[in-house]
This record gives structure tokens, sequence and C-alpha cells, in this order.
């Protein structure tokens, strides 16, 4: 997770970057709202903790430049005004989250991550046929529980199949979905990857060529 720090208290800043480091986030620092902006420009951040008191461009701006944004990171928002009214108008302008100084820092990370966690895209099913279970997000396959070593195209090949769940999927259309648009119409890439695929996975085969249509994983075998 990258994360900007926009404070312009020195020590504080500087603490909090040295901290982040430590928990395995890449950290930068603004010391001023011109900068944080300039940085937010050029850099692609996950988040910013954001000093709503900020020198130059104070914090409220950043947020309203920033709402409605596509791709506009997440705003943890520091501030050491504590009442309700304060944190209502911060969340408004477009803040994710409040925290109010002085905080604790274990706090602070635990934020950050539930907000990185809110924002994550939803990670792609695991893929079950039979005794074959292929993980799009880790890019494991198992059959009947044991590990099964596969190329990316062995690999892309196979999730295509498994994705149709039966259906018969065509040369053309696996070549469409598992290389690029420079490949070959012509080539006899997706036989030959269909053949070491079958090998990899081992018997009972559980790919079915259907003659003249393209191929499909067979019903009860993977």
């Amino acid at each position: 997770m990258r994360v900007l720090i926009a404070e312009d208290e020195v020590f504080l800043a500087d603490a909090i970057q040295r901290g982040l480091r430590l928990e395995a986030f890449a950290a930068d620092v603004a010391a001023d709202g011109a900068e944080a902006l300039e940085k937010i420009a050029v850099n692609d951040y996950d988040a910013i903790v954001l000093d709503r008191d900020l020198p130059l461009v104070h914090g409220d701006e950043i947020c309203r430049r920033l709402a409605g944004q596509p791709g506009a990171p997440l705003i943890l928002m520091l501030t050491a005004a504590s009442t309700l009214a304060d944190r209502v108008g911060g969340l408004e302008l477009g803040a994710d989250d409040y925290l109010v100084k002085p905080f604790e820092f274990e706090e602070l990370v635990a934020r950050l991550r539930a907000l990185h966690r809110r924002n994550a895209p939803a990670l792609p099913p695991i893929l079950e046929q039979g005794d074959i279970r292929l993980d799009p997000f880790r890019r494991e396959v198992y059959r009947s529980g044991r590990f099964v070593r596969l190329s990316r195209k062995e690999f892309s090949v196979l999730a295509v199949l498994m994705e149709a769940a039966g259906g018969v999927i065509s040369a053309e259309r696996l070549l469409e979905k598992a290389w690029d648009e420079n490949a070959d119409p012509f080539t006899n890439a997706v036989r030959m990857t269909v053949s070491s695929l079958r090998k990899r996975l081992g018997a009972p085969d559980p790919i079915e060529t259907v003659a003249g249509v393209g191929y499909r994983m067979r019903a009860g075998r993977g």
C-alpha cells in the first residue's frame, strides 16, 4: 500500500513515515498542501494521511478537489479539532475516515488497512469442476489435492475452459482469450497447449475434444 503523509509538523510526519515503512507501507511526505497536490498528480497513492490544517492549500480544499475523481486516493484526515461538528464536516468534504490528534500509531495503521480492505477489488472466485480446483488470484491449480504446475498459457487455457462450465470453447476463442491480439489465427499453438495441459493434469483426461468445434471440460472429471 502506498501512502502520502501530508503533514506540516516535521517530527510527526517523520515519525509516521518511519512507522509505516516498518509496517511494510510505501510512504512519502508532503510538508504543505501545494506539495501534496503536486505529488498526488504524479504518483498513484492508495491513501493520504491528510492534516486538515495544512499551509498553502488547506486540507479541506484538497478534499474538495479529490472528491469524486475516479481513482483518487482514500483520505484519512488528521486534525486537532475533536468536536462532532468538525468530524462530520471533514467527512462531508470527502474524507473517508477521521483521526483526532493526538492518536496512537497502532490506530492509524489499523484505519489505513481497513480503508485499503474496503477499497480493494473483490477477488476472482475459485473455479472448481470435478476434482480440479483453480485459484485465479494465486494462479494455482490442484487436482485431487495435488498441486499441478502449469505454464502461463496452460493456466489461461484451463481457466477459460473451466469458466465455460462444460460449454464448448472454439480454438479461435481460446486463441483470443489466452494469447494476444497479434497471435496467428492459423497457428497450432492452441492444439499444442491443450495437449501439454492434458499431460500435466494427468489421467483421466479432463478435457474433451469436440470434433470440428473445440474443447470442453468433461462432466464429472474436471
